[in-house]
């Protein structure tokens, strides 16, 4: 349910305050993440301006 909302958020403004979007660095620089909770995550890549996949759901080990 939480990941529904955030999800709707996130097409409707990537960089709302509520998401904390942010580059990710290292081996995942051309990755991108956004919060659904305090401990979990979503992966993704602005790959095109109306193609932003996600590439994985998870806590902290989606960066490993």
């Amino acid at each position: 349910m939480q990941f529904a909302k955030k999800r709707i958020l996130f097409y409707q403004n990537p960089f709302s305050r509520q998401l904390l979007t942010h580059k990710l660095k290292g081996d995942l620089k051309n990755y991108w993440s956004f919060s659904i909770t305090f401990s979990y995550r979503v992966l993704f890549q602005f790959v095109k301006k109306d193609v932003v996949p996600f590439h994985d759901i998870g806590d902290h080990q989606i960066y490993q």
